[in-house]
């Protein structure tokens, strides 16, 4: 589909499992291949497992480098057992998080039988190594294998968003270091959240062409992407909507209030309207598409009906920009006590503290004589604590969905995608499965009984230029050099007067045609441009 952003491609997994390039990975008695990290450096895909932890070669999957087993204990898993779990679907190890610290150093957690632990992963002389240095892994990594999670780790510093108990009823998004810092237990806050992702947004770095895209001197963001029982509507029933939320990187907390709790801790609800009347879709799944200039981002988002007779999905497109803005200028909500002592959450139209509550560290606030938030006043601190809620809404990039698709329900997760070959192609690749995607020259997709690998590619199957264009495929070209369908990023850059490609409009007339080629091509065309 085309928008002012450019033509995005998506493609459901499933479709890709008829290729026959595709390899797969599982070992007997070992199951959940949920969690992926590609070390591109090291030419591996790390896959965490359901207590065990696998290095295998980044372009044949089948070939398993190393493993390491992660179990748990018998007094751990009797310890679970004990409290009402099932021994051998709750009481194991799920490894439930993976990422890389540097080029020698890897962190990994796991459930840990209901009692989350992590541990630090090295990978030298061709084997995995668990380094033995196990931490307390809650805030960190679930406690539930099958509860939804999120985390990313900004300058080794790891923030995470999850549950801090037993039950998982103490929901937190949370960084260890080097301030530790957490969400506040209330449910203006986190209201029964489900998370779905989380990513740093670098504002203060300098982009290469050297513009100043950052004259406030602002702080990188870290947004986080989830869905949560709204308190800002009435209805008969929980309603739940979708939230982008964002705190600031040089966050230290408050020095009275808010101390070791977030004071940049702001949300907004995410809009993915479709056509027709409905309850609001819930988000499944995020990606980023990193642009050099930040403010160029974008965060494309599935989305699912929250109604039990509609499996209808939805794919939205956000401009960081546009978050931003909300988060910089928006109005904020505010709780008012009507009749019954109920509570309603409206806009609020009083006069705001100075510094903005919720906002980073930025040159204003540093020239006032504020140059943490330590320093901040209580004023703007209470009122943060208080009105952590947007009152708008982002609006989609195009004003509604880039993708909806009726009786077809992207199923929990994910997603993922990457810049094209040409400036207006963005890729999207979906899938319909239980499990989880990354994307690199190759797709892996992870699920409960192994893993696939698949090129994102299969230019060697068109053979003639008409074949290849036609196709449309934004990683291949048809190479005059060499007379052959391309890969288009394994082309040197200075010869791309040498590739003929035509994604927008499909046009094969380029196309260098002789003899019974010329014949087979003039019919090709004559019939593509008639359905046309």
């Amino acid at each position: 589909m085309s928008n002012r952003s450019g033509i995005v491609i998506h493609c459901a997994c499933m479709c890709l499992f008829l290729d026959n390039h595709v390899i797969t990975f599982k070992e007997e008695g070992v199951w959940n291949y949920s969690t992926m990290l590609i070390r591109e450096d090291l030419g591996l895909l790390v896959l965490g497992a359901r207590e065990a932890i696998y290095a295998l070669d980044i372009n044949d999957i089948s070939v398993a480098k190393s493993k390491v087993p992660w179990k748990v204990t018998e007094e751990k898993q009797k310890e679970c057992t004990s409290k009402g779990k099932h021994p051998d679907i709750d009481c194991r190890n799920y490894v439930r998080m993976l990422h890389q610290m540097n080029d020698s150093l890897m962190y990994v957690c796991g459930t840990n039988a209901f009692s989350p632990t992590c541990d630090y992963i090295t990978y030298g002389d061709g084997r995995l190594k668990l380094e033995g240095k196990q931490e307390d892994g809650r805030g960190k990594c679930p406690f539930d294998p099958f509860q939804r999670s999120s985390s990313v780790m900004v300058d080794q510093d790891l923030y995470s968003a999850t549950s801090l108990n037993f039950l998982g009823s103490e929901p937190v998004i949370l960084r260890t270091s080097p301030f530790p810092l957490r969400t506040l237990f209330k449910s203006s806050w986190l209201n029964e959240p489900n998370f779905v992702y989380m990513d740093v947004v670098p504002e203060s770095e300098d982009n290469p062409e050297g513009d100043d895209d950052n004259p406030e001197g602002d702080d990188d963001k870290v947004y986080m992407f989830f869905s949560e029982n709204a308190v800002e509507y009435d209805f008969y029933n929980k309603l739940v909507v979708s939230r982008v939320a964002r705190v600031c990187k040089g966050d230290m907390g408050g020095q009275r209030t808010l101390q070791r709790k977030w004071t940049s801790f702001l949300k907004i609800r995410l809009d993915c309207s479709v056509p027709e009347p409905s309850l609001p879709y819930i988000i499944q799944d995020v990606f980023h598409v990193r642009h050099k200039k930040w403010r160029k981002s974008v965060f494309y988002a599935v989305f699912t009906s929250q109604s039990s007779t509609d499996l209808s999905s939805a794919v939205c497109a956000y401009n960081v920009t546009d978050i931003s803005e909300v988060f910089s200028r928006g109005k904020f909500k505010t709780e008012v006590t009507v009749e019954m002592s109920d509570v309603k959450w409206v806009m609020y139209n009083g006069e705001l503290p100075v510094p903005r509550p919720g906002a980073c560290i930025n040159n204003a606030a540093k020239s006032a004589g504020i140059m943490r938030s330590l320093d901040l006043p209580d004023k703007t601190l209470q009122f943060i604590r208080d009105h952590p809620l947007m009152d708008d809404a982002v609006r989609p990039i195009t004003g509604k969905p880039l993708l909806l698709k009726r009786e077809l329900a992207f199923n929990m997760n994910h997603l993922c995608g990457e810049m094209g070959y040409t400036d207006f192609v963005k890729l999207i690749y979906i899938t319909t499965l239980i499990g989880n995607i990354v994307c690199f020259v190759q797709l892996y997709a992870g699920s409960a009984s192994g893993v696939v690998q698949m090129p994102v590619s299969s230019c060697s199957r068109y053979f003639s230029c008409v074949d290849c264009v036609l196709a449309r495929d934004p990683y291949c070209a048809w190479d005059t050099t060499v007379q052959q369908c391309s890969r288009v990023a394994t082309s040197p850059q200075n010869a791309k007067s040498n590739l003929i490609q035509s994604l927008k409009d499909g046009d094969a007339t380029r196309c260098p045609t002789t003899g019974i080629n010329q014949l087979f091509s003039d019919a090709i065309l004559k019939e593509w441009f008639t359905q046309k």
